[in-house]
């Protein structure tokens, strides 16, 4: 004889909660994502991270060593390309700037594969992380020293 709990109901997993469907599970992130950057780019359209007092994230690598970060100046760099300043872009941040192309690429794959209901992680393996890395350390150091 079976309990009341053994009984699987529709939409329920069986422990307690319900069955999230596997297109949500993997479509859920990249979508959230993609509703997150616009109110994002709104809110930063409306300040001008250029000036001193603005209410904007900070870099912690660079509060606490004074230092540049590879992402630091990515603020600036996107307020100044939505406001149709690519000089001044890419004086914020020439890696950032040069590196969106490939981002964006990154980007739609894992929004295609998540619409698919399939999870998706780039492939970078060992020698591409070794790579991302180098690149990163080498342009921090660069950019400190110009």
């Amino acid at each position: 004889m079976r309990g009341y709990f053994a009984v699987r109901r529709p939409g329920h997993d069986g422990r307690g909660g319900f069955a999230v469907p596997a297109r949500l599970r993997t479509a859920g992130p990249p979508l959230a994502l993609l509703a997150a950057g616009p109110a994002g780019a709104a809110y930063l359209w409306s300040r001008n991270p250029h000036l001193p007092g603005q209410v904007l994230p900070f870099c912690p690598f660079r509060r606490i060593t004074g230092l540049d970060c590879p992402g630091c100046g990515g603020t600036r760099m996107t307020y100044d390309l939505m406001h149709g300043d690519f000089a001044a872009a890419w004086h914020d941040n020439a890696a950032l700037l040069l590196s969106l192309p490939l981002v964006a690429l990154l980007y739609l794959t894992w929004l295609r594969h998540g619409l698919a209901g399939r999870s998706w992680q780039p492939p970078l393996g060992r020698r591409g992380t070794a790579v991302l890395l180098g690149v990163a350390v080498s342009w921090t150091v660069l950019r400190n020293l110009l």
